[in-house]
C-alpha cells in the first residue's frame, strides 16, 4: 500500500492542491506558488443541500422533505421480433485461411490459459485482427 492510500491523500491537479484527511479535518496544501500557506478544513460540519449553487437557483425542484420513495411500477419493456424469425447464424464475412489458422491458435492459447471458455450462442461477434510490425496478428 502506498502512502497516498494509507493516509487517504487526495491530489486535485486542476486546483493544484493536496488534501490529507486527518480525523474530522482536512489539511489542504496549495501547490500554486502562492503564500497562502496551509489550511485546515473542518469536516465536522455537515454539508447542507442549500449550499449547492444549483439548489439555490432552483429551490422549487428540491423540496425540503421528500415524501418517500417512488411507487414500484412494473417494467413494461420488450423488443418485439418478427414471429418465427431466427437470428442470422453465419459469419458476416469469410476469413482467409491464414487468418482463420491464427484465430484458432489464439483461441486455443487463451482457452489453455483460462482467459476464455467455450460458449454457444446463435449470435456471434466479428473478429478484427491488426497486423503487427513483425507480420503476426494481434
Amino acid at each position: 500500500m502506498d502512502w497516498l492510500a494509507k493516509y487517504q491523500v487526495i491530489i486535485v491537479c486542476a486546483e493544484k492542491i493536496v488534501r490529507i484527511l486527518w480525523g474530522n479535518e482536512t489539511l489542504i496544501i496549495h501547490g500554486d506558488g502562492s503564500n497562502r500557506g496551509n489550511e485546515v478544513e473542518d469536516k465536522s460540519k455537515e454539508k447542507r443541500l442549500e449550499d449547492v449553487p444549483v439548489v439555490q437557483d432552483f429551490p422549487e425542484v428540491f423540496p425540503e422533505d421528500l415524501p418517500g420513495l417512488p411507487p414500484i411500477r412494473p417494467v413494461e419493456f420488450q423488443i418485439d421480433l418478427v414471429p418465427g424469425a431466427a437470428p442470422v447464424a453465419r459469419a458476416p464475412y469469410r476469413l482467409a485461411p491464414s487468418v482463420m489458422k491464427e484465430l484458432v491458435e489464439q483461441l486455443k492459447e487463451l482457452s489453455d490459459k483460462g482467459f476464455v471458455r467455450p460458449s454457444y450462442s446463435p449470435w456471434g461477434a466479428p473478429v478484427l485482427f491488426v497486423k503487427k510490425k513483425d507480420g503476426s496478428f494481434r
